[in-house]
């Protein structure tokens, strides 16, 4: 399963069938959702590069990556799903989202939370995570695309 190339951002917990202009499953924007099997390679990762991005940014508030490469040989030994090419912070992501449970030491996959967030639970900062990353999300939604469908005057 790990080797398999992970096709598209979706989690399998869409909102944007109930009329959300964000997913809160997978953060991509309806009209990205609905487009996706539409939209060439370079469209597709320009999604993907703005989704780490803004992961990414989340992530990296919270905890530190100081072992990359162990982080990844953990994940693969466990058969978690991961982007290769993304950010390691992103990977941190998935080993949380996959394992908060069941994780008893994080610095074990080459990870340590910043010392504010140490007392917090994986399954609380997991969603505090996500909580943070719809947000960041749904304001870059607000910001830079609504506008444009709004415009009548835009090309």
């Amino acid at each position: 399963m790990p080797n398999q190339r992970i096709k598209t951002p979706c989690v399998g917990l869409c909102s944007t069938v109930y009329g959300d202009l964000v997913c809160r499953g997978c953060k991509r924007f309806h009209h990205e959702v609905v487009n996706w099997n539409g939209y060439s390679e370079e469209g597709k990762r320009s999604i993907w590069h703005r989704l780490e991005i803004l992961l990414a940014q989340v992530m990296a508030a919270k905890l530190e990556v100081f072992d990359p490469a162990l982080l990844r040989s953990q994940l693969e030994s466990r058969q978690i799903r991961f982007v290769a090419e993304q950010s390691p912070y992103c990977w941190a992501y998935h080993l949380i989202a996959r394992g908060a449970r069941v994780i008893q030491q994080l610095e074990a996959y080459g990870v340590v939370l910043m010392p504010e967030f140490r007392d917090w639970s994986l399954p609380e900062l997991r969603d505090a995570i996500d909580r943070e990353f719809f947000l960041l999300s749904e304001a870059h939604y607000h910001r830079y695309i609504a506008p444009r469908f709004l415009d009548d005057t835009a090309p």
